[in-house]
């Protein structure tokens, strides 16, 4: 089992920016990819982001590329989404999730998910 504890998320301007934070425990980190998924009202949850295990390896939503930025601290046990240019199409709550492989962009292809913090982008 691994817990994640997302964290980072408010109210911001639009062309604004966020760091989002994840902190896990429980299994070992590394052993996990790692990804950012959002969902908005109304609308199901879809993929932002995934990290290979080392993080030498990155995977971003077309939406996202060029603004958006996902990280690894393995010391740390930590996952980051550095959200930059946003807009008020980001507004969504945002959860990581671990999973096995870096391509996977399918919600039910991820093992674990957090509770997600809730960003909202004002025009």
């Amino acid at each position: 089992q691994v817990q994640l504890v997302e964290s980072g998320g408010g109210l911001v301007q639009a062309g604004g920016s966020l760091r989002l934070s994840c902190a896990a425990s429980g299994r070992t980190f590394s052993n996990y990819v790692m990804g950012w998924f959002r969902q908005a009202p109304g609308k199901e949850r879809e993929f932002v982001a995934a990290i290979s295990r080392a993080g030498l390896r990155t995977n971003y939503a077309d939406s996202v590329k060029g603004r958006f930025t996902i990280s690894r601290d393995n010391a740390k046990n930590t996952v980051y989404l550095q959200m930059n240019s946003l807009s008020p199409e980001d507004t969504a709550v945002y959860y990581c999730a671990a999973g096995d492989s870096v391509f996977v962009v399918a919600v039910n292809e991820y093992r674990y998910f957090g509770q997600g913090t809730q960003v909202t982008v004002s025009s």
